[in-house]
């Protein structure tokens, strides 16, 4: 592969991780004021879907005669590996409602070792030296940026048991999205990939929004954040990182793509002024040391 081509991906699949890195800010601001979950959700989905089906509606014009259609049985694997997608946006915004955002996707990157756990469980072989090494190294990064031992349970303004509840449980939804979307549908184009999984991830985000919005149905969301949401969550982020990753490969790819974390943390400091510390920024170095670690090709002579 030539060095333009990675140049490239790289450029795409960082881009992409920035957009993801804006989004929980974007949220949070859209929660000062005084939209809900439900809302902020569900207008998320319903522009994120509009926007990939004009994608699609443009590529199969363009490409009618070269485009591979996505199968019935590809349709369904998508819409069920889109579940978790949808489950994964809902708790984050859940999680990042109770807690900084600077913490939210900290508790979002443990998809590091959520991942090496659930690889280990389904290949039945248990993780190398450098993977162990790690998810250590995630560990002692996570208590550093979560600046464990100066937590203030008692502080009014942060629910940190539901914070955590529902910030782990997005990580291990982001888990399954990421294993499954690496293993589905392979042949596809991205744009047909992203569609599907969306309405798979509607389905659960759609349920959420009729199961808990107790209030009229703010539709202003529609005019004032929806369509930013669907941008930087779901529209730009996956066709970004679609177009970058075969160009990067994974190990590459995702180096550049824990750009997400120091991108949120910063976007977090700048528009809603969350006090980042300075062991904060430390442990949050290690989480990306941990990704460089986990996916750098060591060669043995």
């Amino acid at each position: 592969m030539s060095n333009n081509n990675i140049i490239k991906g790289v450029f795409l699949v960082a881009l992409g991780a920035t957009s993801y890195g804006m989004l929980a800010t974007f949220v949070k601001l859209a929660y000062k004021e005084e939209f809900t979950t439900a809302e902020v959700t569900s207008s998320q989905f319903i522009y994120g879907i509009i926007g990939i089906l004009i994608i699609n509606l443009f590529q199969r014009t363009k490409n009618k005669n070269t485009a591979i259609k996505a199968s019935p049985k590809n349709i369904l694997q998508l819409m069920l590996a889109g579940t978790s997608l949808g489950m994964t946006s809902v708790f984050y915004y859940l999680a990042v409602k109770y807690i900084p955002v600077s913490i939210g996707i900290v508790l979002l990157m443990q998809t590091v070792w959520m991942g090496v756990l659930l690889e280990w469980f389904l290949d039945k072989k248990a993780p190398s030296l450098q993977k162990i090494i790690a998810v250590i190294i995630v560990l002692i990064g996570t208590a550093l940026a979560i600046n464990i031992f100066k937590i203030n349970f008692n502080d009014p303004n942060i629910d940190w048991a539901n914070g955590l509840f529902w910030g782990l449980l997005a990580a291990t939804s982001f888990t399954t999205t990421m294993f499954t979307a690496n293993k589905v549908a392979l042949g596809i184009s991205s744009a047909q990939r992203s569609l599907y999984m969306l309405l798979g991830g509607a389905i659960i985000v759609f349920g959420f929004s009729l199961y808990t919005q107790t209030t009229p149905f703010n539709f202003e969301i529609f005019t004032k954040w929806g369509i930013v949401l669907a941008l930087f969550g779901t529209i730009i982020p996956p066709m970004l990182l679609n177009a970058g990753f075969p160009n990067t490969g994974i190990g590459l790819g995702s180096i550049v793509s824990s750009l997400e974390l120091p991108v949120s943390v910063m976007m977090a400091f700048f528009l809603l002024n969350e006090e980042v510390l300075g062991i904060q920024w430390l442990g949050i170095t290690l989480i990306i040391l941990a990704i460089i670690i986990m996916n750098i090709q060591f060669k043995r002579k």
